[in-house]
């Protein structure tokens, strides 16, 4: 096992014509990732977060800054050499060989004794419940199963760090909690150090022991997941993590270079009007089982309140009177958008 430090990472890519600008996608990240630790990196569409990734593994070259793997510096290794396995969105298994030759296939290129592939690939088999599958080719198993057989891969491999790159999106709802729940035992179990690329906040919640923010190739925020939900480190962390996300209230008067922030849980309706309280108008509701969301306006700011599904449902146009937690408000400057301690 090893850790993983970035310094100053930095992507750009060349123009693609007469004129044309080199484009940055990531802007001198740097982090550092424990030996054993799993680390989640998240953010939108276009952050940059699959790029670093594929730096990491050595499929994109590195513009700028050192990449180091354990001891060694990796920028001008080939992903064969850096002691790494990855595992993609799309499986990327062979379909004309069987569970048991995917899972042995990179051992065999390695040279690995025979013996040694039937032990390696037979033992991770029984972890992962592909014992039965291993005479199947992947056109017979399902997508979860072909998912776990595309982890068995990188498991017998042995590395030093493993890479994921958004390997759940393909499954449904229901496969993919069931495989957080198997990513998290497995990782219990071998303790490799673990780099996990999502767009999902929900995979980025439960699995990380820290997450990494991305904002257009820019670090917003890295700790732990309890830090970043309640204390973002900037309105975007606020917005993107947290379903749904935090509410935002921009300050007038004194307060006008500042920004409120409460998440929809920590407000609560109360039947008369106090000091404290505010008045906001029903703009729709919306069941989700053992709760309901009443979305609401206050002044010009949407607001979202988090309410018991038990409670009395407003009607739409309703005057409510609501009550945020004065020990749950968050504080972001107007100008940086950064919190306010």
């Amino acid at each position: 096992m090893a850790s993983i430090t970035l310094s100053n990472v930095v992507k750009r890519y060349a123009a693609t014509g007469a004129g044309k600008p080199t484009t940055q996608v990531i802007h001198g990240i740097n982090a550092e990732v424990s030996d054993g630790e799993f680390v989640v990196i998240v953010g939108p569409s276009g952050c940059g977060k699959s790029t670093l990734l594929r730096m990491v593994a050595g499929l994109e070259e590195v513009t700028a800054g050192e990449i180091k793997i354990g001891d060694r510096v990796v920028n001008d290794l080939e992903p064969a050499e850096r002691d790494i396995a990855m595992v993609f969105q799309n499986y990327a298994l062979y379909p004309h060989m069987t569970v048991e030759g995917n899972m042995a296939y990179g051992l065999k290129i390695a040279k690995v004794p025979k013996d040694e592939i039937k032990r390696r690939v037979e033992k991770v088999a029984a972890t992962l419940e592909l014992s039965p599958m291993l005479s199947r080719r992947p056109g017979q198993l399902s997508g979860g199963q072909r998912q776990r057989v595309a982890m068995g891969r990188a498991i017998v491999r042995e590395p030093q760090v493993f890479l994921f790159d958004e390997p759940l999106s393909n499954l449904d709802a229901k496969l993919r909690a069931q495989t957080r729940l198997e990513i998290q035992r497995l990782h219990r179990e071998l303790g490799i150090t673990s780099l996990f690329v999502t767009h999902d906040q929900v995979e980025a919640m439960t699995l990380a022991e820290r997450i990494l923010i991305l904002n257009a190739g820019v670090i917003e925020q890295f700790d732990t997941p309890d830090n970043v939900y309640k204390k973002p480190a900037s309105t975007f962390v606020a917005s993107f993590i947290g379903s749904p996300p935090m509410n935002l209230i921009p300050q007038n008067g004194r307060d006008a270079g500042q920004i409120l922030g409460v998440r929809p849980e920590h407000l609560s309706v109360v039947t008369a009007p106090t000091d404290t309280s505010w008045t906001v108008t029903v703009q729709t509701t919306e069941l989700l089982g053992a709760e309901r969301l009443i979305y609401a306006k206050y002044g010009d700011a949407p607001i979202v309140i988090r309410v018991d599904s038990d409670a009395v449902t407003p009607t739409i146009g309703e005057t409510l009177h609501i009550l945020p937690r004065a020990d749950q408000l968050h504080w972001f400057d107007a100008k940086t958008e950064k919190r306010i301690e």
